[in-house]
Formats: structure tokens, C-alpha cells, sequence
């Protein structure tokens, strides 16, 4: 009976069989070339180039030194092997996302970016992206969440001596309010690995680490080197709370001044190296959380601005001799998922809502209703239910470490499964065509 390994190399003979077939037949200049087989599937030299060209553009625009050629593409195409795996794992899984998850997904990423989902999709067309591309690529990353979620997601536990042994261990001045911009290089290292593949990773690391302290770019050095999924970002953190930062690292990152890199910090993975790119203290604020509803009335061809104030204002007016607010919301609302819940939008801090939202909402007192107010959405009818100010109190203070600290085990567990996904796949790649 034949192995898994046996099974993989016939589906390659097969694959290269055709190839060859079809090429004798005068049609070769119809196919894409094969760059790599990843299980029983493959990437094609286009797909390649569609990704590489995303990710040069990204690049520059960002304004980072370009890494050579040949290190960018096996980057990128590293990635693209690990995001397949992924899918094919969630094909096998059953995992499947509809249009309207997927519509619901690009509405919600464009309210973020104060658009309606019309201007937002226009915009990307303006950057010269395809709106097409950007729900394949929206679709692949919420695939990917999902196959996360279910093979990552249920195995991580956060107990209560965990929360409690981190407020009682961590710095009591300052700890909270202080915020870490860090980069991070992955040399990664198998698990199975040898004696000697484990001292080449680590003499890797320890000849970055020297480059980097002599002043070689970090960015540029995590792009060319870096092993992790960040690694296209420049190897880029982000800001971070001490309890975000991976455990491995954390009480590393305490001690490092503006500009510091770590020696390499070994763990499963391999080996990590650290520079603490920024760092700033918040300071602690009371926040003021604002719960509200609204009722949105859309225009367009049939409904003109003027038209939606006038419906509007006639159920202002209803709701003023009695009629119940959140029973016209379900009934009236455009905003369908706000009308189920009788136009709630909840508790929302600052900067939750679009600003013209906010400011009318802002102004107004408990359970008075507002004129109609536009925003890009359309006209709402806004009524503030209760307002409150939030604090550091005890029990949200836990709240806040148990999510942290499920986060930080979640990224940990993360990168670890991704690595053993990959390393236990069957991945050909032809070297001669990247």
C-alpha cells in the first residue's frame, strides 16, 4: 500500500504528465507555469506575480527599502503555501463562508473607514485595487479565522489564578498605562530538528542581532529574514500593553530602553529577536459610555434628502404621542442589524460612531430624541437611553488581563501550530521559477 509521500509524488508525475500533453498539442501558451504543489493542490506562477506586485506596492508606499528580488518572492510565496494550507484545511473541515457573511464582512470594514460600502468599493478602484480581489482576499482571511478559531480556539483556557498571579506580579505604577511599539524576527527552527540545523538557526540569529546593533535597518532585515507571519510588515508589532506581549518575551521587553534589541530568545518555534521600536504611557482617563439607538432612514432614488427628513420627523412625532421607538425602528430602520435589536447600537465610547453621529448624540440629554442628522449612511433619528462613566475598577481591570492574556496564549499557539501545519504538509517547490 502506498505512503502519503508515494501518493503526493504520482499527483506530481500526473500534474507534470499533463503539462507535457498539452503543451505538445500547441497550448502551452494557455497555462500558467507551477511553482509550487502544496498537498493535492498548486500555486501557479500568476498567482505569484498578482501577490508579489500587492506586496512591492504595499512596500512602497509605505517607503521601506526594498528587499533583493529573489528573498521577496520566497517570502511571499512561503506565505502563500502556509494561507492554502489553511483553506484546504477548512475545505476538509466544512468550513464555507456565504455572500452575506461576506457582504456583511465589507460593509462593517467599510463603515470603520467612515464610507458606505458604494464609496468604500470606489475608493479601491481610485487605489487601483479590484473590488472583486479585495471579497476573494476578505473571504480567504475570514476562512482562515475560522480555521483558527476551531483548531486554536477551544484549547485555550484562561484560569483565575492566571489573572490574579498577574496583578499581583506585575509593576503596580504605571504598568497598565504603558504601551510598547515592538519589532520581532522568527528564525524558525523545526521541531524535529537537529543539533546542527538548531546551531545554524541559532548562529543565524546571533549574526542578525550583531548587523542590527551596528545599525543595519531592522525592517528591511525582518523582511529579508524573518520567518513569521509578520514578516511582509517588517517584522511590525504594533503597540502593545504589557500583558499583550507574548510570555516568552514580556519580562524581556520590561527592561529594553527606545532603540533596544534583544539577544535571540529561543522557544519551540526557534529563535525570536526583539527591538523596542517606541514606548509611551497612556495615563489613566474616565471614559464616558453612551448607550444609544437610532432609526436610519437611506436615500436614493426613490428617497432624496429631503424626503428622509420629512419620514423621519413624522415618526419623531409618533414617538412623541406614544408610540414606542424601538417597535418603529424594527419596522422602519434601514440598518437591518440594529432594527432586530430595536435600533440598539448598545454602549459606545468615543470614536465608536462617525463623528457627526457622535456629536449630535453627544449633545443630547437622557431620552431626548434628536432632529434628523445625516451622516454618509443616510438620515438617522438618534435617542440617547443612558450614559456612564467607565474606570479602571477591580473587575474590569480582570476582564481586561483574562483578555490579554487568552490573546497573548492565542498568538502563541498560533505560531506554533502554523509551523508543525507546515512542516507535516507535503510542499514541492520549483525553485528555478520564483
Amino acid at each position: 500500500m502506498m505512503n502519503q509521500k508515494q501518493i503526493k509524488e504520482m499527483l506530481i508525475f500526473a500534474i507534470t504528465g499533463l503539462l507535457l500533453l498539452i503543451s505538445f498539442g500547441g497550448y502551452s501558451e494557455n497555462l500558467d507555469r507551477i511553482v509550487a504543489v502544496v498537498e493535492d493542490d498548486v500555486i501557479l506562477e500568476r498567482e505569484l506575480e498578482r501577490e508579489v506586485t500587492a506586496v512591492v506596492k504595499k512596500i512602497q508606499a509605505s517607503k521601506m527599502e526594498m528587499p533583493p528580488w529573489s528573498v521577496l518572492r520566497h517570502q511571499i510565496l512561503e506565505k502563500m503555501i502556509v494561507d492554502k494550507l489553511q483553506r484546504l484545511l477548512a475545505e476538509r473541515t466544512g468550513i464555507n463562508i456565504n455572500q452575506e457573511t461576506l457582504d456583511s464582512a465589507a460593509a462593517d470594514i467599510a463603515q470603520r473607514n467612515h464610507m458606505d460600502l458604494d464609496q468604500f468599493r470606489a475608493e479601491l478602484e481610485r487605489q487601483g485595487l479590484s473590488y472583486k480581489d479585495f471579497l476573494n482576499n476578505l473571504r480567504n482571511e475570514i476562512i482562515i479565522n475560522q480555521v483558527r478559531g476551531k483548531e486554536i480556539g477551544g484549547r485555550i483556557n484562561v484560569s483565575d489564578r492566571e489573572v490574579e498571579h498577574y496583578l499581583e506580579t506585575q509593576d503596580k505604577f504605571g504598568e497598565e498605562s504603558t504601551q510598547y511599539h515592538l519589532g520581532h524576527i522568527l528564525i524558525a527552527v523545526k521541531e524535529a530538528a537537529s543539533s546542527a540545523e538548531i546551531q545554524k538557526a541559532k548562529s543565524k540569529a546571533d549574526e542578525l542581532v550583531n548587523k542590527l546593533r551596528a545599525g543595519q535597518d531592522f525592517t528591511q532585515t525582518a523582511i529579508s529574514n524573518s520567518q513569521d507571519s509578520n514578516a511582509l510588515n517588517g517584522g511590525d508589532l504594533g503597540w502593545r500593553k504589557i500583558a499583550d506581549v507574548p510570555t516568552l518575551f514580556s519580562d524581556v521587553v520590561r527592561k529594553l530602553s527606545q532603540g533596544d534589541i534583544t539577544d535571540p530568545i529561543r522557544s519551540p518555534s526557534g529563535f525570536h529577536i526583539v527591538k523596542l521600536l517606541e514606548v509611551k504611557g497612556m495615563g489613566s482617563a474616565m471614559v464616558t459610555k453612551t448607550k444609544v439607538r437610532h432609526i436610519l432612514i437611506k436615500t436614493n432614488e426613490l428617497i432624496d434628502d429631503a424626503e428622509a427628513q420629512k419620514r423621519l420627523l413624522a415618526l419623531k412625532a409618533r414617538i412623541n404621542q406614544g408610540d414606542d421607538f424601538a417597535v418603529l425602528a424594527r419596522a422602519q430602520s434601514d440598518d437591518k442589524g440594529s432594527a432586530l435589536k430595536g435600533g440598539s447600537l448598545d454602549w459606545v465610547g468615543p470614536g465608536d460612531l462617525v463623528k457627526p453621529f457622535e456629536e449630535t448624540m453627544n449633545k443630547l440629554a437622557i431620552n431626548e430624541i434628536s432632529e434628523p442628522v445625516q451622516t454618509q449612511f443616510g438620515w438617522h433619528l438618534i435617542q440617547v437611553l443612558g450614559r456612564e462613566n467607565k474606570d479602571n475598577s477591580d473587575q474590569n481591570k480582570k476582564n481586561f488581563v483574562r483578555e490579554a492574556i487568552r490573546k497573548r496564549k492565542i498568538e502563541e499557539e498560533t505560531e506554533l501550530w502554523l509551523r508543525r501545519l507546515r512542516d507535516e504538509s507535503f510542499v514541492e517547490i520549483y525553485e528555478d521559477r520564483i
